[in-house]
């Protein structure tokens, strides 16, 4: 393949690359000499599933599989135990070492429904990190000021408004900057939130004299909420180790707007046939309901297979498509399976207006809340598997049990 069509297959998708020259140039010589180039992502453990907003990340790094190039697949599960502070207004929970090293035994299961496992070489922070002594981390947090940190803009923000911001926090891009010391990373992939992390690692790696490393960015995608950043602590997310049944539902239950967003980002149809969903969909030649049951197809077939694709949309149909049932672009939540009470599961739902616990036990007493089309009068009522609420005459939510608590 020659060097323009590398680069337009590295170019497609991307929000910004700093800086293209010094990718064409690393590229370029990479071709010449044959030496693949060390392409590296990091992925901090800090939650048992990885979702469709991992997949932007992995399906680059399989691009890159496919020209030839050296993926490594960092595990951060010694800076999980600091926590990335992108975009946080207040410092992260620290999680435990067994937190950690259980979450990351899941990366490991589940990455390789999109990477090549022959391929992808792992490694973890911790098997360098933690042999580093105290003189090394004084060198490291020399390589950087803190005038420099308070550049940052969540950290420009806390520091504003007189929130914490604690000294280990500061730790976190130094490291994963030295990560890309010890792997010798020529390109470092992540998402726009991880700019401030990837432009430092480029200034620690001139610190310890090598050649930096060129940065390319992906977008950030949009939760099944169509608000937020998807995150499995927001509870908008759709794991790639979820059920058939679970990722079909989900991206039903996504607006339309939201539905064209993630064929952009995530289908792997071109861009030629996403623009012609689009057209049809405008000129009314396409239902959008059916736009979004072939890319729910589509996505469950890309981490399954085409028959649990077909199943999955027959189950939906049987549930939805009764009148009783206005599930179609409900929103989605989690909860504990045999521990949360209904009323509990609606106080805490962000997706309902029920202000409090003693609101949705009044609502219950009233018999303004049916599950699965049954009303409910039992203040103590615990949900088990899916359930479908409804709320009143307006007010609609899908409910599934956590995988984890």
């Amino acid at each position: 393949m020659n060097l323009k069509e590398q680069l337009r297959i590295i170019e497609k998708g991307t929000v910004e690359i700093i800086n293209k020259e010094e990718l064409i140039k690393k590229a370029k010589e990479s071709q010449e000499s044959k030496r693949p180039l060390n392409i590296k992502a990091g992925f901090d453990p800090t939650s048992p599933d990885i979702h469709l907003g991992h997949t932007l990340l992995l399906n680059k790094l399989k691009q890159f599989q496919q020209l030839g190039h050296n993926v490594i697949f960092l595990i951060g599960d010694f800076t999980a135990m600091i926590g990335d502070p992108s975009g946080k207004n207040e410092t992260r929970p620290v999680l435990t070492k067994d937190e950690i090293i259980k979450n990351s035994k899941t990366y490991q299961n589940q990455i390789f429904k999109i990477l090549d496992p022959q391929e992808t070489k792992i490694v973890y922070n911790s098997d360098w990190m933690e042999e580093m002594s105290a003189e090394f981390l004084i060198k490291l947090c020399a390589t950087y000021t803190v005038a420099r940190m308070l550049e940052r803009d969540d950290f420009l923000k806390r520091y504003k408004e007189q929130r914490p911001i604690t000294i280990h926090e500061f730790l976190y891009p130094l490291i994963q900057g030295y990560d890309s010391v010890k792997l010798k990373a020529d390109i470092e992939i992540g998402g726009t939130d991880q700019k401030f992390n990837l432009l430092v690692a480029r200034e620690i790696q001139r610190a310890y004299g090598l050649e930096p490393q060129v940065i390319i960015t992906l977008p950030i995608l949009v939760g099944i909420d169509g608000k937020q950043k998807m995150s499995k602590s927001l509870g908008n997310y759709i794991g790639i180790d979820e059920s058939p049944k679970e990722i079909f539902g989900k991206i039903m239950s996504i607006n339309d707007q939201l539905m064209m967003t993630y064929y952009e980002t995530i289908s792997e149809l071109t861009d030629d046939e996403i623009e012609k969903i689009r057209k049809d969909i405008e000129k009314n030649r396409l239902n959008p309901k059916q736009a979004k049951i072939k890319l729910a197809k589509e996505i469950v077939e890309r981490f399954y297979n085409k028959e649990l694709a077909e199943k999955a949309e027959e189950e939906f149909n049987k549930i939805f498509t009764q009148k009783d049932f206005p599930f179609e672009n409900a929103p989605r939540d989690s909860y504990q399976e045999g521990e949360d009470k209904l009323a509990t599961i609606l106080k805490d739902s962000p997706y309902i207006d029920v202000g409090s616990s003693s609101e949705a036990i009044r609502l219950i007493k009233q018999g303004a809340i049916s599950v699965d089309g049954q009303k409910i009068s039992d203040i103590d009522y615990k949900p088990t598997g899916e359930k479908r609420i409804k709320i009143g005459k307006r007010q609609f939510l899908v409910i599934f049990p956590r995988k984890y608590k």
